[in-house]
């Protein structure tokens, strides 16, 4: 059964508590819980919170059944540490083996490769997204600079000095190499397809107009297994803990009860975070 958003309840009726067992979980530590869980809307952050708070709790009352918490009420460092305990003594994840990291190795290359870099140079024009005015002018600045430059691409560094609200403009604009997630989203997911050269338009972003010559590209590889071989087992590792911990709290939450929510498959993932 999944949560329904409060703002969805006709009238914005309560919704049905949430118990694990008999402890009852609070709307106050949801919304206290909401903080670590941001999303897209309220009602998934409030989902994302209440599913973790019931796996904890559910951990909580294994640990304490087992004696490794010695009360409910227990400081919350006791009780990570003894949630700690429980899953080192029940939790049993399979080291992966090197036929299988090998095979998941060669499945996945573009998971375990040098990522393509660019040596990038840029003129930011300063425009805060909703003034409509202020990126009118800032992109038709952005195309008189960009004719400046394709008549004397020497200027590049002084049109920088003279015009980008970039701290980059004290060295004439140069940002360096840049892998990709490295600089603003909308302009690094630009940036992956323009070849070398000065790049004829401005490009948008949330912080206004870029003016972006490429000045280098060093084409992402891949990197044999050798050089990888503890990435991939990580990552294997990581999978299997996440299978294993959905079965363990899935049958938690049909031993202990869980009403007002269902774990789904969705729980591993909420510990994991």
């Amino acid at each position: 059964m999944q949560k329904i958003d409060i703002e969805m309840i006709p009238g914005g009726a309560s919704p049905p508590p949430i118990r694990v067992g008999e402890a009852v979980i609070a709307e106050a530590a949801i919304a206290e819980e909401m903080q670590y869980h941001p999303a897209d809307s309220a009602g998934t952050a409030q989902l994302q919170a209440a599913r973790a708070l019931v796996v904890r709790e559910l951990l909580r009352q294994r640990a304490e059944a087992l004696g490794l918490a010695e009360q409910a009420t227990a400081a919350v460092d006791e009780a990570d540490d003894a949630i700690a305990a429980l899953l080192e003594r029940e939790l049993d994840v399979p080291e992966p083996a090197e036929t299988d990291c090998r095979r998941f190795h060669a499945a996945h290359p573009e998971r375990f490769s040098e990522p393509t870099r660019l040596r990038v140079r840029h003129v930011l024009l300063a425009a805060a997204p909703d003034d409509a005015p202020a990126r009118d002018a800032g992109y038709r600045q952005g195309e008189q600079l960009l004719r400046e430059l394709e008549a004397a691409p020497e200027r590049f560094t002084e049109l920088a000095q003279r015009h980008s609200a970039c701290p980059s403009k004290e060295a004439g604009g140069e940002l360096g190499w840049l892998a990709p997630g490295q600089t603003v989203a909308e302009l690094d997911r630009a940036l992956q397809h323009l070849p070398v050269g000065l790049h004829q338009r401005p490009l948008a972003s949330r912080y206004g107009w870029h003016l972006v010559s490429i000045d280098e590209r060093q084409e992402g590889r891949e990197l044999p297994f050798e050089q990888v071989a503890e990435r991939v087992r990580h990552s294997l590792r990581e999978q299997a803990t996440r299978r294993a911990l959905r079965h363990y709290l899935l049958a938690l939450e049909a031993e202990i009860g869980v009403e007002g929510l269902s774990l789904d498959d969705d729980g591993g993932s909420a510990l994991m975070q």
